[in-house]
Parts: C-alpha cells; sequence; structure tokens
C-alpha cells in the first residue's frame, strides 16, 4: 500500500473514547504519556501518528490493568 494508512474496524466506540483520553494524556504532565508523545513529534511523526501511538498505549494499558484486576499507580517522578 502507498500512501497514509488509515484505522477501520475493530471497536468504533472503544476508539474514540480512548482518542480523548489520549488527547488529554499528551497534554498532561502527571500521565507519563506526554512524554512519549513529544518524543514521537521530536523524530518527525505526524501529529495524528503520535496520538494514535498514545491511544494504542492506553489501550495496552487498560487491557492488562483489567486481566490483572488492578488499579492504574502513576509512576512517581
Amino acid at each position: 500500500m502507498r500512501g497514509k494508512r488509515r484505522i477501520r474496524g475493530g471497536r468504533a466506540r472503544v476508539r474514540s473514547c480512548l482518542y480523548m483520553a489520549a488527547l488529554a494524556a499528551a497534554r498532561s504532565d502527571k500521565s507519563g504519556m506526554r512524554e512519549f508523545y513529544q518524543r514521537l513529534r521530536a523524530k518527525g511523526k505526524p501529529a495524528k501518528l503520535a496520538l494514535t501511538a498514545v491511544i494504542r498505549k492506553l489501550a495496552i494499558l487498560a487491557n492488562t490493568l483489567i486481566k490483572e484486576d488492578r488499579l492504574w499507580q502513576p509512576i512517581a517522578p
């Protein structure tokens, strides 16, 4: 395939909720996702691609927390 990739399929409702969560996490200092987002942007990645990577990271984190039946604990600086 040539050109830009698109996301489709899967759980659209979950993906739309995670989009807003990722947007907030990318702007927040407390989550640790801001550094991840900024690191991707510094490498020259487009903003939407970097945000999609944050969404994926949040989805993996949420699935892990559900699987292990525990609450999220932010990493102390």
